[in-house]
């Protein structure tokens, strides 16, 4: 006989378990003693790309999707992972990416040093050639020095590497460069020279490279894995099909802004031709900015060696910047210690620590506009 709904109480509530609380929660993550490890060479919409058991008979490329739990961390060409699932690179097949190992340096970048979100670049790079040309695009040292910067903070070796000489002699570029401990590669086409390597040219034509710069660049990247950054149609895709024997498309510069166009829209490692185990290089877009808003200021002053020593007579908490009173790079560089370019140099310094303070300021508004 049924109860009359009058006479229920608390007693008579069936409560129904929650389905993901009865489930017991552990921090213990899966040892995946099984997973194979992997260099990531290009990462496209999700799809991670990477050459498993390298330089060995059974080296293929495998692609995979990252696991759920490593869905906020970034992962770049360079990496090395864990591997899991199918792992035989077979058509059609996808692994699944598990762990992302311990990197050895990171190339890192933000939109603009007002932009305090740092971008993952590269990872696990020896070296940085920064590429850029005489001219056709005109060469810019600001990108240059942001681009030292980045490399000295994140433990990378810089090489400079200048292209189109035939066209304008780089010596009043390098001149800048003249008290840094950086090593310099000329290249200049050279359509005559008998050594010369083939190449395509930015326009499309083809071209021969001056040999000795190839053979030169090619003795800098043997056994490093080396990242190549630069402005478009500076001839970077150029240099990388000499040098590894693919067919990275290459762009002309535009008429009227002088930049050149983007030919690679994503980073790809790819091996050296004739180098030993462990030579990759690099490739990356076209980069038009090199924000260093993630980079402490005291590290910027690290990449100008030429000019770090006239800190010495500074008065505690010096900024050095274009507001800083009795700073002492200011008689540094008029005593000539930092040779004929030492007052260019100090601007492009003085233009980033003062772009390092803007973003501090930035921030520091933020802050106070929270509480």
């Amino acid at each position: 006989m049924a109860r009359s709904t009058d006479s229920w109480d608390e007693s008579d509530v069936r409560i129904r378990p929650n389905k993901k609380g009865s489930r017991p929660r552990t921090k213990d993550r899966p040892a995946y003693d099984e997973a194979v490890t992997g260099r990531i060479i290009t990462v496209d919409r999700g799809r991670y790309t990477a050459v498993v058991d390298e330089d060995t008979p059974t080296e293929r490329i495998v692609t995979a999707a990252r696991a759920r739990e490593l869905r906020r961390n970034p992962v770049v060409a360079g990496d090395l992972v864990s591997l899991v699932g199918d792992v035989s690179g077979g058509p059609d097949t996808l692994a699944r990416l598990v762990r992302i190992q311990d990197r050895r340096t990171l190339l890192r970048r933000s939109a603009d040093d007002t932009d305090p979100v740092e971008r993952a670049v590269v990872a696990n790079a020896d070296q940085l050639v920064i590429v850029v040309a005489a001219a056709n695009p005109e060469p810019r040292t600001g990108f240059i020095d942001r681009a030292l910067v980045a490399a000295y903070d994140a433990g990378i070796s810089p090489l400079l590497c200048i292209t189109k000489a035939d066209i304008k002699d780089p010596a009043e570029l390098l001149a800048n460069y003249e008290h840094l401990d950086l090593d310099v590669i000329i290249s200049r086409t050279a359509a005559d020279d008998a050594s010369g390597i083939d190449a395509r040219s930015d326009d499309g034509l083809s071209a021969r490279l001056q040999g000795d710069a190839v053979q030169q660049l090619h003795h800098h990247l043997e056994g490093k894995v080396s990242v190549l950054v630069g402005h478009s149609g500076v001839g970077k895709s150029t240099l990388v099909n000499a040098l590894t024997g693919s067919d990275r498309a290459t762009g002309g510069v535009n008429a009227v802004t002088g930049r050149g166009r983007h030919t690679s829209s994503s980073a790809l490692a790819l091996k050296v031709l004739d180098a030993p185990s462990g030579s990759w290089i690099i490739d990356t877009p076209g980069i038009r900015s090199f924000g260093l808003a993630h980079v402490d200021p005291d590290r910027i002053l690290q990449a100008f060696p030429d000019l770090a020593p006239g800190t010495d007579t500074c008065e505690r908490g010096c900024r050095h910047d274009d507001q800083a009173k009795n700073c002492g790079l200011d008689p540094w560089v008029e005593s000539g210690q930092a040779g004929a370019a030492g007052p260019a140099r100090l601007a492009s310094l003085r233009r980033l620590l003062s772009s390092g303070t803007r973003t501090e300021n930035r921030a520091s508004a933020k802050e106070l506009g929270a509480q």
